[in-house]
């Protein structure tokens, strides 16, 4: 007898609704799946970046073991900008990076001046941090040397060491140009030390050509002119207001004093000017999350950086991050008058002042307890009038101002540069 096969009632254990959620489940593991082996991935890149970034920027042991740090968690770090027409071992720059430089012909002109000097103070916290400029004229103590203008730390304790190491015989120039480099660095950092009062816990240096490349690596950087300009030393011409500069304009830009009202202290605040545009455009342009910029500013840092050995680089980056947002005010350290040096011209500084008013910004217990100290000037140049003890106001010839990057805001005793309504500072 044959057996029919009786039909199968249907399963209502398992209704098609079911089978459908059934279904997103494991779409949804194998998407959830992609995006691990995705972040795995995005993270060791990243791991590679951080990694091949820290084996080939510049280090310096500089700094020394023993160097007075900060205390607190606050972090102060000295950028030297060097006005060298060489590359970071010493040699000459190709003929077509002198000519976008306008720097002169040769390799040999500037020396190893550092014509950018600024403090930069992060407090505990990560609060507002504040970057004091340094004029390149001021007339301090170089420890070793004596009085001289505090630009020529570095090539003079360089120059030293080199001549030192020559009559020792020693001829090999990689080895030279090394020790000669690192003796500038300490020489460097020290006047800045005893001239400020503070310690200086990490340093940056870059050289003349890295304004260019960072310029072109953030594809321009926005800048604002209350003037039009024109300059055949430095190369700068443009017009009044608003504009975007790439690397060889920003050079000029920031390299500019001739034809300026103040000179060389208006290419102090020109500096100012660039770093806090460029500061703004990295926010702006949501530069920490474009992988092929973040890589032309990390080529930019292994070609023309030279940090302190030890410094955490990631940890440099998420602080950089969070300055970029608009979160650093710069201010321009006060000059007392000129004076005639040696035959030059030179800045006059009341160092007293100037430190009290740094640990003032820096540390508000510190107070106002010692009056500041004045002396002659030096081979009888005048002095212009002095502000009162306890006032940030400069002397009608000085040279303070304050600029809040991104901000829009501006405190100064005298006229500071204006914001264009964009978070870019307007400068003469």
């Amino acid at each position: 007898m044959k057996h029919r096969r009786r039909p199968t009632a249907p399963d209502t254990a398992h209704p098609r609704g079911h089978r459908r959620r059934s279904r997103r489940r494991v779409v949804l593991r194998r998407l959830a799946l992609c995006v691990a082996v995705l972040l795995l991935g995005t993270a060791g890149a990243g791991w590679y970046f951080y990694r091949d970034l820290a084996a080939r920027i510049g280090s310096s042991r500089a700094l020394g073991d023993g160097a007075p740090r900060s205390s607190g968690g606050a972090v102060n770090i000295l950028l030297m900008g060097l006005d060298s027409r060489k590359d970071q071992n010493g040699n000459d720059l190709p003929k077509d990076v002198l000519e976008k430089l306008h720097a002169g012909a040769s390799s040999d002109i500037g020396g190893y001046n550092t014509n950018t000097l600024m403090l930069l103070h992060v407090p505990a916290g990560g609060g507002r941090a504040t970057a004091f400029s340094i004029p390149r004229d001021d007339l301090v103590d170089i420890p070793g040397h004596g009085k001289d203008k505090i630009k020529k730390a570095y090539g003079l304790a360089k120059a030293a060491a080199e001549e030192r190491l020559a009559r020792q015989g020693v001829t090999d120039h990689d080895r030279l140009e090394h020790e000669g480099r690192e003796a500038g660095r300490r020489a460097q950092i020290a006047t800045v030390r005893a001239f400020l009062g503070v310690p200086v816990d990490h340093f940056a240096e870059v050289n003349l050509v890295g304004f260019l490349h960072i310029a072109d690596a953030l594809d321009g950087v926005p800048v604002c002119l209350k003037h039009a300009v024109r300059d055949r030393y430095s190369g700068a011409d443009f017009p009044a207001g608003r504009q975007t500069l790439d690397g060889p304009q920003s050079l000029a830009f920031v390299r500019q004093r001739h034809g300026l009202p103040a000179g060389d202290l208006d290419r102090t605040r020109r500096q100012q000017a660039f770093l806090a545009s460029a500061t703004h455009k990295l926010n702006s342009a949501g530069t920490f999350t474009d992988p092929l910029r973040l890589l032309k500013l990390t080529d930019v840092a292994k070609q023309d950086l030279v940090i302190d050995e030890g410094w955490d680089l990631l940890a440099f980056l998420r602080q950089a991050k969070n300055l970029s947002g608009g979160n650093v005010r710069f201010t321009t350290l006060p000059v007392e008058g000129f004076a005639k040096h040696h035959g030059e011209d030179v800045n006059r500084v009341d160092p007293d002042k100037i430190r009290r008013l740094v640990a003032r910004e820096t540390r508000p217990e510190a107070g106002d307890s010692t009056a500041p100290t004045s002396g002659d000037a030096p081979d009888g140049g005048s002095v212009a009038p002095r502000p009162s003890v306890g006032t940030l106001q400069p002397s009608p010839s000085s040279s303070s101002s304050t600029v809040e990057s991104g901000s829009g805001a501006e405190r100064s005793g005298q006229t500071a540069p204006m914001m264009d309504g964009g978070g870019i500072p307007c400068v003469d």
